[in-house]
C-alpha cells in the first residue's frame, strides 16, 4: 500500500552567488511541490559577517518521510555547490525540513518539526503566508523586522 500523502513545509535561503537562481533551481527539483511562498531577504542570523539571505517557504503533499525529505533538502544544497565549513557560514543554499503533517522525529542529524523555526522571522514570515494556522500555533520569538519582501520565484519576464 502506498503511503497517504501529507503536508510538509521546507525552509530555503541563500546567500551566495546566483541567489534567486540557487532557489529557483531547488524549488525546481523537489518533488510534490503545491504552493512556494514570495521570497524575502533577510539578515543572516548567527555566524559570521556575512551577506543577507534570499528566504522562502516550499509546501509539498507528499508521501516522503522525514529522512527522505533530508535526503532531497541535502540533493539539492549539493547541486546548489553548497560547502559545509563554519555552522551559520554563508552557503550557496540551505534547505531544512520544517514541518510534516503528523510526524515527529528527534534525530543527532534530523529534528522535525524544525527545532528553532519559532525563533526566526525569516522562517515565519514566509510559513505564514503558505499556513497561517501553523504560524498561530507557534509561539513567535522575534518579529518580521528586517524581513523585506522581494517579490516570487516566477522566473523573469523577458
Amino acid at each position: 500500500m502506498k503511503p497517504a500523502r501529507r503536508r510538509a513545509f521546507l525552509g530555503l535561503g541563500s546567500n551566495l552567488g546566483d541567489r534567486l537562481g540557487h532557489l529557483r533551481a531547488a524549488v525546481a527539483a523537489f518533488p510534490d511541490v503545491v504552493a512556494v511562498s514570495p521570497v524575502y531577504e533577510t539578515a543572516p542570523v548567527g555566524g559570521p559577517e556575512q551577506g543577507p539571505y534570499l528566504n522562502c517557504v516550499v509546501e509539498l503533499h507528499t508521501s516522503a518521510d522525514a529522512r527522505e525529505l533530508l535526503h532531497v533538502a541535502q540533493a539539492s544544497e549539493t547541486a546548489a555547490g553548497r560547502v559545509r565549513g563554519e555552522r551559520w557560514g554563508p552557503r550557496t543554499l540551505d534547505v531544512d525540513v520544517l514541518w510534516i503533517e503528523g510526524s515527529t522525529v528527534d534525530e543527532p542529524d534530523l529534528v522535525v518539526p524544525h527545532p528553532r523555526m519559532h525563533e526566526r522571522a525569516f522562517v515565519l514570515v514566509p510559513l505564514r503566508d503558505l499556513a497561517p494556522e501553523l504560524v498561530a500555533e507557534i509561539p513567535v520569538g522575534s518579529d518580521s523586522d528586517g524581513v523585506v519582501r522581494i517579490g516570487t520565484l516566477d522566473p523573469p519576464v523577458a
